[in-house]
């Protein structure tokens, strides 16, 4: 067995101790290096310095940069944008109520028309026939009430004269009653003396006949009071009837002047007016041709004349928007065919009840159109404004990272330069902002975008969205 000399090794011994010393050669490779880094050993309290240190995490890489936001204060003024047409304010088809032909006609399609304007004119002969006809028959119902009147006076004045000699009569029967008291009394007397021999009997005959006339004076009297009363009564029931002969000579003429009105009414309507200020755009007749009245079966408008300085848009609102639409909310039109020009007006009514089939709401929009730029049948986009601005806290859409449900969210805020997850209720979204109802303050630091994958609690270096 052989021996090693003192103060030599052997190649396995050599081996061991180089193979034991690599890991220390690497360590000390590893901290000459980080020795030798830029800003190594330097003052941390330094401005530049901090600067560095503050970009760089604790193994050595880069902080990454987002970009924040801050929420705005305002909200989200909340409107719906819907196709909408243009239509006259008002549009009224003329018919003729009576028939006869076409005698002249003012105005063709583009005319414009004044309120009130005879704008045509059918030759009626008939219906000026009847209102001649009809005026004739006023006048004699005038007469006949004139008559009726004046024998009524005439009525009166007999039973006034009846009343006058019922009452001579009645004097008289008084006057004929004191005469054949005082004959009765005058016969008693000169009885007494006949009986005394007085007076002879011729004298008492005579008296006798006295009081018998004085009698048959008084009867005849009483006779002739009831013949006045007789006629009395028969003067009342003449006068009555007089009166009643009046009042149908008044309905005679209230008859007579209600045809004459009717007769008028349809020569008035032998002329066409214009029913306001507008702008003829249908015609269907020429001079000369028969015009039939619609009573009579005529289905075609002599003229059509629309308003045309007041116009109305008519929109359909969705039922999403139906409960928030109001008439007052304002609303910005625009047309097609006219370009980028705005008509600003607000919503005038509403049919507060939707269609069952397009669950849709009409609404109609006034339009001031002065320079008559807006035309029927034109068509463009109304956007009405439904809730006003609020003092809600808005931020992009982008800020939102997740929703559950409808009204919650998820965003990441910067606090300390550390992100954080915050859970938020989200309001009225209109694609480009979302309301936050609450969850974050005015001065928070919302994260908009960043390049790297943020999580909660990473140190980041926030930058406000300029």
């Amino acid at each position: 067995m052989s021996s090693t000399p003192v103060g030599m090794s052997s190649p396995q011994r050599r081996s061991f101790r180089w193979w034991h010393s690599l890991p220390v050669l690497l360590v000390l490779g590893v901290v000459i290096t980080w020795s030798q880094m830029p800003g190594h050993g330097e003052e941390t309290g330094a401005g530049s310095k901090h600067e560095t240190a503050s970009t760089t995490s604790k193994l050595g890489g880069e902080i990454p940069e987002v970009e924040v936001i801050h929420p705005r204060k305002g909200g989200i003024e909340r409107t719906t944008v819907q196709p909408g047409s243009v239509y006259a304010f008002e549009s009224v088809d003329l018919y003729s109520m009576v028939s006869g032909y076409l005698k002249s006609q003012t105005v063709d399609i583009g005319s414009r028309v004044k309120k009130g304007e005879v704008i045509a004119e059918i030759d009626v002969p008939r219906e000026k026939n009847a209102v001649e006809l009809a005026a004739a028959m006023l006048e004699q119902a005038k007469a006949k009430a004139l008559q009726a009147a004046a024998k009524v006076d005439a009525m009166d004045a007999e039973r006034e004269t009846a009343v006058a000699t019922v009452a001579q009569t009645e004097a008289d029967i008084d006057r004929l009653s004191s005469s054949l008291r005082l004959a009765e009394s005058q016969y008693t007397r000169i009885k007494s003396l006949f009986e005394r021999n007085a007076v002879p009997q011729s004298v008492v005959d005579e008296n006798l006949n006295a009081v018998q006339a004085a009698k048959a004076a008084e009867k005849t009297a009483h006779l002739t009071v009831q013949t006045a009363k007789a006629k009395l009564a028969g003067a009342v029931a003449r006068v009555e009837e007089a009166k009643a002969d009046v009042i149908e000579a008044q309905a005679s003429v209230r008859v007579a002047e209600t045809q004459l009105g009717k007769a008028q009414v349809d020569l008035g309507y032998a002329q066409i007016l214009a029913p306001f200020d507008g702008l003829v755009t249908r015609r269907n007749f020429h001079p000369s041709a028969f015009v039939r009245a619609a009573s009579a079966g005529g289905d075609q408008p002599l003229l059509t004349v629309v308003r045309t300085d007041l116009m109305r848009v008519v929109v359909r609102v969705p039922d999403r928007d139906v409960v928030l639409t109001n008439p007052g909310d304002p609303a910005v039109v625009t047309i097609d065919g006219i370009g980028s020009r705005e008509f600003r007006g607000k919503v005038s009514r509403i049919a507060d009840s939707e269609d069952h089939q397009t669950r849709t709401m009409r609404v109609e929009i006034d339009l001031e159109n002065p320079d008559r730029l807006l035309r029927e049948g034109m068509y463009g986009r109304a956007t009405i404004g439904l809730e006003t601005l609020s003092e809600r806290l808005t931020l992009p859409t982008a800020c939102v990272l997740e929703r559950s449900g409808k009204r919650q969210g998820v965003v990441q805020v910067v606090r300390d330069g550390k992100v954080e997850r915050i859970k938020v209720e989200l309001g009225a979204d209109n694609g480009t902002l979302v309301e936050i109802d609450s969850g974050i303050n005015p001065d928070d630091d919302v994260v908009l975008r960043s390049k790297s994958v943020l999580e909660p609690g990473m140190t980041v270096s926030p930058k406000l969205s300029g």
